[in-house]
C-alpha cells in the first residue's frame, strides 16, 4: 500500500522544543507525531465504543425498568476485584 502524508502542521515554537524534548533515543519527531495521531484515534474510538454501551445501556434500562442503585454496583465491583485479587490477577 502506499504511503500518504498529513499536512504540514504549523506550531508554536515552545510546542516543538517540548516535543522534541521527550523524544526518544532514535526517535524521529515524525515517529512521535506518527504515534500520537494513532493514540489519539485509538483513544476516540475507545471513548465513542463507552459514549454507545451507555447509551445502549441507558435505553435498556428504560425499556426494561431495570435499574440499579450505585451501591450496589459497587458492592459489586467490590467483590469482583476481591475475587481478581484472590486469583492474583489484579495487585494494588
Amino acid at each position: 500500500m502506499k504511503s500518504a502524508t498529513f499536512p504540514s502542521l504549523r506550531v508554536d515554537p515552545e510546542l516543538r522544543k517540548a516535543a522534541e524534548s521527550v523524544l526518544r533515543d532514535h526517535e524521529s519527531l515524525s515517529s512521535f507525531l506518527e504515534e500520537a495521531i494513532r493514540a489519539s484515534i485509538e483513544l476516540r474510538r475507545n471513548q465513542q465504543a463507552f459514549l454507545e454501551r451507555g447509551l445502549a445501556a441507558r435505553t435498556e434500562a428504560q425499556d426494561t425498568g431495570e435499574y440499579y442503585s450505585a451501591d450496589a454496583v459497587q458492592q459489586e465491583l467490590d467483590t469482583l476485584l476481591a475475587v481478581a485479587e484472590s486469583r492474583g490477577d489484579y495487585q494494588k
